[in-house]
C-alpha cells in the first residue's frame, strides 16, 4: 500500500509541486494536529473533572467541531506528506504506533458518544456512574491522542 501511495498521482504531484510544497503541507499538518489536540485536550480535561463550573454541553459544542476540523486537515495533509516518500516509512515502528493510537482515539470517541451521560449533556448533570464513564473515556482519549502526536513526531527521528 505504501508503494502504491508513493507511486500514485498524489505522490507525484506533491513531489513535483516545488521546493515549498512539502513545507507548506507540513505546516498545514501541524496546524491540523494542534487544532485537534488542543480541542481534545480541553474536552478530555473536562471529562476528567477539571473545569467543574463549565457545563459539558458548552465545552463540547466548541471543542468537538474544532477537533473534527483539525482531524480532517491533519488526515488530508498527512496523506500528502506520506505520499512523498511512503516506502521510506515501511520499517518505521512509530508509523504503526501512530496509526494504532489514532484508531484507538477514534473508537474511543465513538464509544463516548454512546454513553448516556454524553447523550444527555444538554439536559442532565451526569450521575456519579456517568461521570466515571466520561472520565474513563477522557483518560483513554488523552492517552491515545498524546501517543499519536508523540509517535508522529518520532517518525522523523527513526
Amino acid at each position: 500500500m505504501l508503494t502504491w501511495l508513493e507511486g500514485s498521482a498524489l505522490g507525484q504531484a506533491v513531489r513535483g509541486a516545488g521546493v515549498w510544497s512539502y513545507a507548506l503541507i507540513n505546516l498545514a499538518h501541524l496546524v491540523g494536529v494542534a487544532t485537534l489536540f488542543g480541542s481534545v485536550l480541553v474536552l478530555d480535561l473536562k471529562l476528567l473533572g477539571l473545569f467543574p463550573r463549565a457545563p459539558l454541553a458548552i465545552v463540547s459544542v466548541t471543542s468537538v467541531p474544532l477537533a473534527v476540523a483539525g482531524f480532517m486537515l491533519a488526515v488530508a495533509s498527512g496523506v500528502c506528506l506520506l505520499a512523498t516518500n511512503a516506502t521510506e516509512y515501511k520499517s518505521n515502528p512509530f508509523l504503526l504506533i501512530k496509526f494504532a493510537a489514532i484508531l484507538v482515539g477514534l473508537c474511543n470517541f465513538a464509544l463516548v458518544r454512546r454513553i448516556p451521560a454524553w447523550q444527555n449533556r444538554w439536559t442532565n448533570t451526569p450521575s456519579e456512574r456517568g461521570q466515571r464513564r466520561l472520565a474513563l473515556g477522557g483518560g483513554v482519549s488523552l492517552a491515545a491522542w498524546a501517543t499519536a502526536v508523540t509517535a508522529g513526531r518520532m517518525i522523523g527521528y527513526w
